[in-house]
């Protein structure tokens, strides 16, 4: 009778486990650049003044919109998306689904992770591209192609890509998928680990690209976001152990001279500065002053 009653009490918690398995909400962040959205190579596409910009919102706007629609074919609640390229206001949001909801534009903390906590379950990075210390890649940089030319973390060179997976790593978020070039998305994976990858297109240079069409890139966004929610278990967030140690090499001789008057920033050559700090969330704060400071802004 005893051991009946042991059965019954195991079988009892087991099909509780089950039942909140399967009420358990999905929350997805979706931080999306441009330089990785398919067909883009130039400034042309990019950027306002840009012949081609306004198509390439579109395409933008379609690859986020292909990624939700699969998001929610897997059955994810609530989707958060970050506009992430030049003055964050790149996506056509009348075209977005009118259950999500959308950062846009400067400044913010969180840089491109503006909004992730810790009750997001995973994070994906549209339409990334590689970094300023990478020697391949459509339109390779990090956070400023006009000033910055390197930038680490730890002593390991940080894409954008890998500073955003340390802040979703600091809520304990994993990412689970980048899509952009290839070199975009084999750099993020070396980085980061296993991660799903959608190659929309192949870099033969700064500027130039071997290229899937816009539907091909939207079905292959479409299939790798399905793999990647339905094996989001297997994701682990990306940590470095901390103080961290932040080198950024700037262009320009002045700027870096005149940051080395911190009291907590030092000079190490006449082109970097080194910055150490508690977490990464010091190093976005950080980060944002130092490319978006400007003694004359307004208002």
């Amino acid at each position: 009778m005893k051991e009946i009653k042991r059965l019954f009490f195991i079988a009892l918690v087991l099909q509780t486990f089950t039942v909140h398995s399967q009420d358990k909400k999905l929350k997805i962040y979706i931080s999306a650049d441009m330089e990785g959205v398919v067909g883009a190579v130039t400034g042309d596409q990019l950027g306002p003044s840009g012949f081609e910009y306004q198509r390439f919102r579109t395409f933008m706007t379609a690859e986020v919109n292909a990624c939700i629609e699969a998001a929610r074919e897997a059955e994810v609640d609530e989707i958060l998306v970050s506009d992430s390229h030049g003055n964050g206001q790149n996506l056509l949001i009348e075209r977005l689904p009118d259950d999500v909801m959308i950062i846009r534009s400067w400044p913010r903390e969180l840089g491109m992770m503006e909004g992730i906590d810790q009750s997001f379950d995973g994070a994906i990075f549209l339409g990334y591209h590689s970094s300023t210390d990478n020697m391949q890649g459509v339109r390779a940089h990090t956070m400023s192609s006009a000033n910055i030319t390197s930038l680490k973390i730890n002593n390991l060179v940080m894409p954008e890509s890998g500073i955003n997976a340390l802040i979703a790593g600091h809520f304990n978020v994993p990412i689970i998928l980048v899509t952009g070039d290839d070199i975009a998305v084999e750099e993020t994976q070396d980085l980061i680990g296993d991660v799903e990858g959608a190659v929309v297109k192949w870099a033969k240079s700064f500027h130039s690209a071997k290229t899937l069409t816009p539907n091909a890139a939207y079905d292959l966004i479409r299939e790798k976001t399905k793999v990647a929610i339905n094996r989001i278990e297997d994701f682990r967030p990306f940590k470095l152990e901390t103080p961290l140690t932040l080198e950024l090499s700037l262009k320009n001789y002045r700027p870096v001279e005149l940051l080395g008057y911190l009291p907590n920033v030092e000079r190490i050559n006449s082109h970097t500065i080194r910055f150490v700090a508690n977490d990464i969330v010091e190093i976005s704060k950080f980060l944002r002053f130092v490319t978006g400071y400007n003694v004359a802004l307004k208002p």
